[in-house]
C-alpha cells in the first residue's frame, strides 16, 4: 500500500507542477505538442508575416520551416551555421551566420547577402541572437562560444558586447558594454525598450532605446538569464533555458512550462493568429496553443 501511495503522490505532484504553468489566463491547452525530434540542436525561432515559423538546427547547418498548415520541411541547407534569426519588413530572413561570424540576409529566392562581417578589422565572437527595430537596424548579441568547426581557438575581441548595425551600413556600433555574456535579445514593438539576457550575470536587463539607437537607463528586470526571448501583446516576457518561464513586465513570475528536454534554446509565437508558442528545445520542436498573442 505504501508503494502505491508514493506513486500516487508523485503523479499528483507532477500534474500540479505542470498545471501551475498551463492552467492560468495565458494557456488554453494543458499539454505540449511534440512536432519532431529529428534534430541535433534547435535554435533561432522566428515568424514571417503569414505566421510560418522558421528555426535552425545549427550543428547540422540547416534551417527548417513549420508552416501555418502544419507541414514541417527543410527550408535551406548550408546556412553558415545559422543561429538566431529574424524577419525584416521585406520578408528577408536575417540570420546570425555563426560559421564565419557574419550576419546574412536571405531573400525569398534564398539568395544570400552578407550584411556584416567584422568589427574594426576583427572578427566578432559570434553573432548569437538578433532583433530588428522599425528602422530596419539590427541589434545583436555577441557572446563567445567555442565551436568545433572554427579554426580559431580564442576570440579576437576582449569583450562580449551588444552591437547595432544601422540599415544599409557595413559598420556596427557598440551599444552595450555593461554586460558579461549577452545572449537572448528582443525589443518592444513601439521601439522604446530592448531586453537583453546576460548569461554571464544570470540577469535580464531592460534598456531604453534612444532616437539614435543607443541604449540608456539600464534596469535589471529578471534575476534569470535566457538563451532566447519573446514578448506577447501584453508585454509579458518569455525566457528559455530549463523550460520556458513567463514574467510580467514588472518582473513578477506568472508561469513556467516544463519541457522534457535538456535545454530550450529559443521561442516565438506563430500560426495565423500568432497564438501558438513554438519552442526550440535541444533535439526537438514543440508547440503549445495559448490565449496570448505574439508581437513579432
Amino acid at each position: 500500500m505504501k508503494k502505491y501511495f508514493i506513486l500516487f503522490a508523485l503523479l499528483v505532484n507532477a500534474t500540479y507542477s505542470f498545471s501551475q504553468a498551463t492552467n492560468n489566463s495565458i494557456f488554453v491547452q494543458d499539454s505540449l505538442k511534440l512536432i519532431s525530434s529529428q534534430f541535433k540542436f534547435t535554435e533561432g525561432a522566428s515568424v514571417d508575416k503569414q505566421g510560418n515559423v522558421f528555426f535552425t538546427d545549427q550543428p547540422n547547418d540547416k534551417i527548417w520551416e513549420y508552416d501555418i498548415h502544419g507541414k514541417l520541411s527543410l527550408y535551406m541547407d548550408k546556412t553558415g551555421r545559422a543561429n538566431g534569426t529574424y524577419f525584416d519588413k521585406k520578408g528577408n530572413l536575417i540570420v546570425c551566420a555563426d560559421e564565419n561570424n557574419q550576419i546574412w540576409s536571405i531573400d525569398k529566392n534564398k539568395k544570400i547577402k552578407i550584411l556584416f562581417s567584422d568589427f574594426e578589422g576583427k572578427k566578432v565572437n559570434g553573432p548569437n541572437d538578433i532583433w530588428l527595430d522599425n528602422k530596419g537596424g539590427i541589434y545583436f548579441t555577441d557572446p563567445y562560444y567555442q565551436r568545433d568547426y572554427w579554426t580559431r581557438k580564442k576570440p579576437e575581441l576582449e569583450r562580449q558586447l551588444v552591437y547595432y548595425l544601422p540599415k544599409g551600413k557595413k559598420e556596427a556600433v557598440v551599444v552595450a558594454v555593461d554586460v558579461v555574456k549577452p545572449n537572448g535579445i528582443v525589443g518592444t514593438p513601439d521601439g522604446k525598450f530592448l531586453y537583453v539576457a546576460d548569461m554571464g550575470a544570470n540577469q535580464t536587463y531592460r534598456y531604453k532605446i534612444n532616437a539614435d539607437a543607443s541604449l540608456s537607463e539600464k534596469e535589471v528586470v529578471l534575476s534569470q538569464h535566457s538563451d532566447g526571448m519573446t514578448l506577447d501583446s501584453n508585454g509579458n516576457i518569455y525566457v528559455t533555458g530549463k523550460g520556458v518561464t513567463i514574467y510580467k513586465p514588472t518582473g513578477e513570475k506568472i508561469g513556467h512550462i516544463e519541457v522534457p528536454e535538456e535545454w530550450c534554446g529559443n521561442i516565438c509565437f506563430g500560426g495565423k493568429d500568432r497564438n501558438i508558442l513554438f519552442i526550440t528545445a535541444s533535439k526537438s520542436l514543440y508547440t503549445i496553443k495559448t490565449n496570448a498573442k505574439g508581437i513579432e
